[in-house]
């Protein structure tokens, strides 16, 4: 038992491995084919020049340099002996299938990474692709984290996700066959979705199986096309008492099963719009938390990460 309303993916972790593990945020330099001109040149309409990566190591250096370097800075502050190599930037699994093996093969066989955490997208788990993570999940667990962020298509078309949902229902189905953990990437206040729709997103998620879920709050970055549609519209973003309950109500209906694996995110303070007081992690996590209190809706079964 935790102080926090619901259990957390950290105690899961402990359960598991036997003591407190962390993920070190490793960057291999890949592109995207929403931005080399294979789909488009822009990425996604809220897509940063990082790529989500902006608290990922330098490319520059080797796997094991990333490793290192993260601990390194990680100890200062939360000692630990085992890690989860976590692939961020951009999309983890486009770039040629040796080179792939090369860095996910060096990051495996560190002593001390105990799991492989790769983002991408569902449109670059080719047959090639596939075999390799198959390979490396017999040899520690791999997880494989998806950008999905809505089931709606008006709005995958807005934000120019790139591919439709029959494309996210077959790599799901690839991936549960070969017995590779999957986490849904989803983001909650999308330009026109209602409270429903979101909502919609994660029951479908919740129905299509995946082990697990994140929940993004929409940041509006500068320099994005977001950021501009914003300047333009004004559209509406959530409050923080707006965002609390939303996060509480996607919990309150995805399976027993499902692992939470976020419910914010953390905006470059340098380059976040709005919402602005989503720049305090900390503060968002603690309201979420007191408002499970309040409603009396903490359920153990639940595994949530800060």
């Amino acid at each position: 038992m935790t102080n926090n309303p619901y259990s957390s993916l950290n105690d899961a972790l402990k359960q598991r491995y036997g003591e407190k593990v962390y993920k070190l945020t490793l960057n291999i330099g890949c592109s995207c084919p929403n931005r080399d001109g294979t789909l488009g040149t822009g990425g996604c309409i809220f897509c940063s020049k990082g790529g989500s990566g902006e608290f990922a190591a330098s490319p520059r250096l080797s796997v094991t340099e990333q490793i290192r370097d993260s601990k390194r800075r990680l100890a200062k502050k939360r000692p630990a002996q085992k890690y989860i190599a976590y692939f961020q930037a951009y999309t983890n699994t486009y770039a040629p299938l040796e080179y792939l093996r090369k860095v996910f093969t060096e990051a495996i066989h560190h002593p001390e990474i105990v799991a492989l955490s790769i983002a991408t997208r569902p449109d670059c788990l080719g047959e090639g692709v596939l075999s390799l993570l198959q390979e490396l999940n017999a040899i520690k667990p791999v997880w494989i984290e998806l950008g999905l962020q809505t089931i709606h298509e008006k709005t995958a078309s807005f934000i120019r996700r790139g591919y439709p949902l029959s494309v996210f229902d077959e790599a799901i189905q690839h991936l549960k066959a070969l017995q590779i953990e999957t986490i849904v990437h989803i983001i909650l206040g999308l330009p026109g979705e209602t409270r429903e729709q979101m909502l919609d997103t994660v029951r479908y998620v919740n129905k299509v199986g995946a082990d697990g879920i994140k929940l993004q709050l929409l940041h509006i970055l500068k320099h994005t096309d977001l950021a501009d549609y914003y300047e333009q519209t004004s559209f509406p973003v959530f409050s923080l008492e707006e965002y609390v309950d939303m996060v509480i109500s996607c919990i309150e209906v995805c399976r027993p099963d499902m692992v939470i694996h976020r419910i914010t995110g953390d905006g470059p303070k340098d380059l976040l719009i709005a919402p602005l007081w989503s720049s305090s992690k900390r503060h968002v996590l603690n309201t979420i938390h007191k408002e499970f209190k309040r409603r009396n809706t903490w359920q153990g079964r639940l595994y949530v990460s800060s």
